[in-house]
């Protein structure tokens, strides 16, 4: 086995950095829906390629910049998650049968992606797409830089929130003990509508950062299933920033792995971190 270049190892360790990041964000709504809400939300993961797909139509067709499409989908979004949880609470969908009609909603989004878009591949042809910085002998792709700017400033700030506001502190109480936060004033599921949207407001923004870097297909939605689930579980549910950084180091793994041995055990990455995890996780309880 011939040891690759050091500019290629360089190389890898940018893209898996990138890739990782991307996961996070994906991550980010996610471990707080199911952390915070305790809902298994599969549609998080249709409603970002929804969004990627708007921001193609709107780049594409409509001129707009990708970046300001946040603009509209963000607030559509976001009531489309106030929504979401407004059903789950007014018929008391539990845990599990949250994983169920969540998968339910997925499908019905991929439909009505493929009838609206076809099952075409589609590329958002942007300002953003060819522009990337050289550092030495490394390119930095702006796409992909964005997504990890991106994704650290709102994984930071959710963190921010959560941890030294008021309104933070009210959402993490009710997630803890919503009878007793109650006790004390805190307006549980009005807590709960805003922490939906906001999940669904991060799905919105993960479909900007994949329309950016990305050729779009509605199969692909499960495709990032998998690795973002395992981000999530090794990161902790409800911790904004524990996504990010397990997604990250998933991404280096799985660059590295893809420079040093072969793309094809790239995909075992990802689970085989999460069993070690959990087993370790098992052996100190």
């Amino acid at each position: 086995m011939n040891f690759p270049s050091w500019t290629l190892l360089g190389q890898s360790l940018l893209s898996g950095i990138f890739i990782g990041s991307l996961y996070g964000l994906l991550g980010l709504g996610l471990s707080l829906s199911w952390g915070m809400l305790r809902q298994i939300n599969l549609a998080h993961f249709a409603l970002a390629f929804l969004g990627a797909y708007l921001t193609f139509q709107l780049t594409s067709v409509g001129g707009m910049d990708p970046l300001l499409t946040l603009g509209l989908i963000a607030p559509a979004f976001f009531a489309f998650g106030v929504l979401m949880q407004w059903l789950f609470s007014r018929f008391s969908i539990s845990p599990f049968n949250s994983l169920l009609v969540t998968f339910g909603l997925t499908v019905i989004i991929e439909s009505l992606i493929q009838w609206i878009w076809t099952a075409d591949y589609r590329k958002m042809d942007s300002v953003y797409g060819e522009m990337k910085f050289k550092i030495g002998s490394l390119y930095v792709p702006l796409p992909e830089l964005l997504t990890l700017i991106i994704a650290v400033t709102l994984s930071l700030s959710t963190w921010a929130l959560l941890r030294y506001t008021d309104l933070g502190k009210a959402m993490r109480a009710a997630a803890e003990d919503p009878q007793i936060a109650a006790a004390f004033g805190v307006n549980e599921k009005r807590l709960a509508l805003l922490l939906s949207g906001l999940a669904a407001t991060f799905a919105g923004v993960a479909g900007l950062c994949l329309a950016l870097s990305y050729t779009l297909s509605p199969s692909q939605i499960y495709a990032w299933i998998g690795v973002v689930f395992a981000a999530v579980m090794i990161g902790g549910l409800g911790n904004p920033i524990g996504p990010l950084i397990a997604g990250i180091v998933i991404g280096v793994a799985e660059a590295m792995t893809m420079a040093l041995i072969s793309p094809a055990w790239a995909p075992l990455v990802s689970f085989s971190l999460l069993i070690l995890v959990l087993l370790t996780r098992a052996d100190k309880v």
